[in-house]
């Protein structure tokens, strides 16, 4: 009763519009004053937790993705997967979700995703016949990819909170990721099949063309190739491969497009900055949250409240992704995932749940928060892109909750989906 009463008073004031960090670290040193009757450990416990050698990949990460976007590299690969799927149904449909994937693998970001192929693709799709709200829906969902498929800026701070690798869960989430990719083709090429508007195709690319398409993307799949290889190899940890890649990025952006000058490099490590900056404002207040929630022993009433009810592992995922997809509607993802992982984190050891799994889980649970009412984000997006009504768009975003519910399903049921790659892994 206790727990339940907690959460509901942080819920509360976050609701009030006040900022997240600002609510986490006001609710914490609030509760370490009235229970313990001092503030004096407040400032170690933030310091220990932000001066961590992982978090420099969050900056680098962001630094790359933003030095790619405007090194202007989407047009061409969004050319490359519509020349290859053109004459298949739902082709261009397919080529957003492709070019999603390959974007996602790049930016790590579930808005920028949507942000950036949207505003190449929803215009072409309308246009060969699309349903506007098809259109809306398939790049919203394709969007989501960002978080699942590494690098992942989420991923890295449930690494970091629960102390798992995060080469591990970057590995872990390519193959859910590519599933959810091919449900969301699967899906595109169906609902063209039956819909009842004539949608265009054209004739199948040659294989001149198809060869010069992908010459012509070869430097931008090479980038996500390069990071992600390294990784597996056990080459790079995650912060080596987040600072090759950014070198990377940086020398096909200058030498290869040779559209990046010094004042575009100078914006993108701003807005890395910025991006980090939040993010590391909101770990800060989320370490005053958790240090007084283990002060309070809320994280051992809840393994005794696994352990008095018998729950299992089953059962504890399930009311733990019923819990997160209901924070989805309301909450930032950052601020799921360090609210809920060190309260819940000694109840998964005791019942020996494979944290990587379970972070694949919590990651799928949270792309869906971005396609779901009331605060989805990439439902924001894509109003931003088209100054469409939100309705169409969440209509259009519907079909693509269920499938994702599907692949989490899957995912709980199979674990291996997720873990057979990290145990390939070399360097380990």
């Amino acid at each position: 009763m206790t727990i339940a009463l907690l959460f509901i008073a942080l819920l509360l004031l976050l609701f009030t519009g006040l900022p997240i960090f600002a609510g986490l670290a006001l609710f914490g040193g609030t509760l370490q004053l009235v229970t313990q009757g001092e503030l004096g450990s407040v400032t170690e416990v933030i310091f220990g937790e932000v001066n961590r050698y992982l978090l420099v990949a969050i900056p680098l990460f962001a630094f790359m993705a933003h030095i790619m976007i405007r090194g202007k590299i989407v047009d061409d690969l969004y050319d490359t997967a519509y020349t290859l799927t053109r004459h298949l149904p739902g082709g261009l449909g397919i080529a957003t979700i492709a070019a999603c994937t390959i974007f996602a693998a790049i930016s790590g970001s579930s808005v920028a995703t949507a942000l950036t192929i949207g505003a190449v693709a929803i215009p072409q799709m309308i246009k060969f016949g699309y349903e506007p709200r098809a259109a809306y829906g398939l790049v919203a969902a394709g969007g989501t990819l960002g978080i699942l498929i590494p690098p992942s800026g989420p991923m890295v701070l449930y690494g970091v909170t629960t102390d798992t690798s995060i080469g591990g869960l970057f590995m872990a989430g390519i193959v859910p990721g590519l599933l959810m990719a091919g449900v969301f083709v699967g899906w595109s090429m169906l609902s063209t099949a039956i819909s009842h508007k004539h949608i265009a195709r054209e004739p199948r690319a040659s294989w001149r063309e198809a060869l010069s398409a992908i010459r012509k993307s070869v430097w931008a799949i090479s980038l996500p190739v390069f990071v992600l290889g390294g990784m597996y190899a056990g080459i790079f940890t995650a912060t080596e491969a987040a600072a090759a890649g950014s070198w990377l990025a940086l020398l096909i952006a200058a030498l290869v497009y040779r559209n990046l000058g010094l004042r575009a490099i100078w914006e993108s490590a701003i807005d890395a900055c910025r991006i980090s900056a939040m993010l590391f404002m909101i770990l800060a207040g989320a370490s005053v949250f958790g240090h007084v929630m283990t002060k309070l022993r809320i994280p051992q009433q809840i393994v005794e409240a696994v352990i008095a009810t018998d729950i299992g592992v089953t059962g504890f995922l399930l009311v733990m992704m019923a819990l997160i997809f209901i924070l989805g509607m309301f909450l930032e993802s950052i601020a799921i995932i360090l609210i809920t992982t060190p309260v819940i984190l000694p109840a998964m050891i005791h019942l020996q749940i494979n944290p990587i799994w379970y972070g694949i889980l919590l990651v799928i649970n949270l792309e869906l928060a971005q396609i779901t009412p009331p605060v989805g984000m990439n439902l924001f997006t894509i109003k931003a892109i088209t100054k469409s009504p939100l309705g169409p768009i969440v209509r259009g975003a519907a079909p693509y909750v269920v499938l994702m519910i599907a692949v989490l399903g899957a995912v709980m049921a199979w674990p291996q989906i997720a873990l057979w790659l990290p145990g390939t892994m070399l360097g380990r």
